[in-house]
Order: C-alpha cells, then sequence, then structure tokens
C-alpha cells in the first residue's frame, strides 16, 4: 500500500508543477491548495530535497521548485524515494535475490511478473501526465 507520504509527495510534486512561475513557491501556499498540514509537508519536502527532486530557498522569496520538466520525473523514482521499494515481495527488493528457494520457488514467477507490471506502470508514468 503506498502511504500519505508518497502520496504527498506525488501532491507536492503536481502543485510545484502546476504553480510553476521559475520563482520559489511557498510552503504555506502548497499547504493550503492542497489541504494538507505545513508541518507535515516540511518532513515530505525536505526528503524530496534530500533525493535531488525538487530545490529549496530559505527566506524571503524563498520555497521550493522542480529541478526538472515534469516530463522528465516518472511517478515511480517518486515513490520509491518516499516509500522505498514499491516491490510486493521481500525477495524481489534483494538486486541479487539471494532466497535461498529462488529455484524451486513456485510463486517467484508470478511476484517477479507482477513486481513487473507494477514498476513499469509507475516509471511509464511522468509527472506531466498528471498535470
Amino acid at each position: 500500500m503506498i502511504s500519505t507520504r508518497g502520496r504527498y509527495a506525488i501532491r507536492v510534486m503536481i502543485d510545484l508543477a502546476q504553480n510553476d512561475t521559475g520563482s520559489y513557491i511557498p510552503l504555506k501556499d502548497i499547504a493550503a491548495r492542497q489541504e494538507i498540514s505545513k508541518k507535515y509537508l516540511e518532513i515530505i519536502v525536505k526528503d524530496l530535497v534530500a533525493g535531488n527532486i525538487i530545490v529549496g530557498a530559505s527566506g524571503k522569496g524563498g520555497g521550493y521548485k522542480l529541478c526538472r520538466r515534469p516530463e522528465e520525473y516518472t511517478v515511480g523514482e517518486i515513490l520509491e524515494l518516499m516509500e522505498g521499494t514499491i516491490s510486493p515481495v521481500a525477495c524481489l527488493t534483494e538486486k541479487n535475490n539471494a532466497c535461498p528457494r529462488k529455484d524451486i520457488c513456485q510463486t517467484l514467477p508470478m511476484w517477479t511478473e507482477y513486481d513487473n507490471m507494477v514498476h513499469e506502470f509507475f516509471y511509464n508514468k511522468k509527472l506531466s501526465d498528471l498535470v
């Protein structure tokens, strides 16, 4: 399940894209438009800045803005930054998949197919598709 952190991060990104004038957008404005607590958004934007998804500036004229154009972001990268892996089962979160049952697991092909569908869906969905 995608948490509120992931969902709100996408809403912040949409808001930044829709209100982009080249200037920084104050967090209080985003919070008001999105009807999300400014305090909660502070945590989310901190992670987005740390992940090099957005940039922030403090002081007069400060706020946040996108680092790239909306069509250069995928929903998948935003979600994985906020949620960690979006894989449905633990054995698929490991790149080397060191599960001792890997070769005999009868459900692994199903989980792999599902994981590929979810990954493909979110990584083919651009921020610009949501604006």
